[in-house]
């Protein structure tokens, strides 16, 4: 049975897209049955894995959400054999309308994964920059959610208001939600700001600070545009690193990787050339 993580922060511009795909990817590469599934009506996750929207818009995550298509009729294949992705598209920004008055709107993408979260090891969930009924509807799917952080000034600002939407959610609909992690990202450490930010949050949540810090990485930033997981577009770069490393911990659990005893246990730019289809 499937392991559903959200990707969850309602600030915009943190990573969350970045860490879905990314993550994602590197799950696969580890032989791991990986469906992303695209929550973000921008529909970037849709993108950077190297779909084309005209193939998609008939079928996808919004029409899966409003009930009219089951959610195994709108999985496509990427250039990793155990990686698929239920895409995004614009009209997803009408869904938490239309379903304002339906039954049971906050468990409509649950339900929907029941057809299929035995045929997958990992779900990974790329929720919306908001914390409106598809952010709801992704934290009632999941087991865990992971909250990708920028390592700035304002890091803090709006988590308050992420950790009690999850406190109610906890409450009323997925008493089983756990954190799983928070993973510092854009870390710049020429900067004394970005690593009193880092300082900072790991005294706060402790053990709850994942131990991998996503660097700011050219190669993470030219990826998206050739629709291609980093570890596609350069296997070696600090980012594919980083994320083969936040991989481990989600794969194994963060204090077992932390002494580095625990490994995938194979050459990474090796087996990313296997993989390919």
């Amino acid at each position: 049975m499937a392991e559903i993580i959200a990707i969850a922060n309602q600030k915009g511009g943190v990573g969350k897209t970045t860490t879905s795909v990314n993550l994602g990817a590197c799950l696969a590469v580890a032989e791991r049955k990986t469906l992303l599934i695209d929550l973000d009506p921008q529909g970037n996750a849709s993108v950077g894995v190297g779909l084309d929207k005209d193939n998609y818009s008939n079928a996808n995550i919004y029409h899966v959400v409003i009930g009219t298509l089951d959610i195994k009729k709108a999985i496509y294949k990427t250039e990793l054999p155990f990686f698929h992705i239920c895409p995004s598209e614009k009209n997803l920004v009408g869904a938490e309308i239309e379903l304002v008055s339906a039954f049971s709107r906050e468990s409509k993408l649950k339900m929907a994964l029941e057809n299929i979260k035995n045929d997958y090891d990992y779900i990974i969930i790329d929720c919306p920059p908001s914390l409106g009924l598809l952010t709801v509807n992704a934290l009632n799917a999941a087991q865990k959610y992971i909250v990708p952080m920028q390592t700035e000034y304002f890091a803090m600002e709006g988590l308050s208001q992420l950790l009690n939407t999850v406190k109610l959610i906890k409450m009323s609909l997925n008493p089983s939600l756990d954190l799983q992690g928070i993973l510092l990202t854009m870390f710049d450490g020429r900067m004394s700001l970005h690593k009193q930010v880092a300082n900072d949050i790991r005294e706060h949540f402790n053990e709850k600070v994942f131990n991998t810090i996503i660097p700011r990485n050219v190669k993470l930033s030219e990826c998206p545009s050739f629709g291609k997981p980093v570890i596609l577009y350069d296997v070696e770069s600090k980012g594919s690193e980083a994320y083969f490393s936040l991989a481990k911990e989600v794969i194994f659990g963060t204090q077992k990787v932390a002494g580095n005893d625990v490994g995938f246990g194979f050459n990474n730019k090796q087996v990313v050339q296997e993989n390919r289809i």
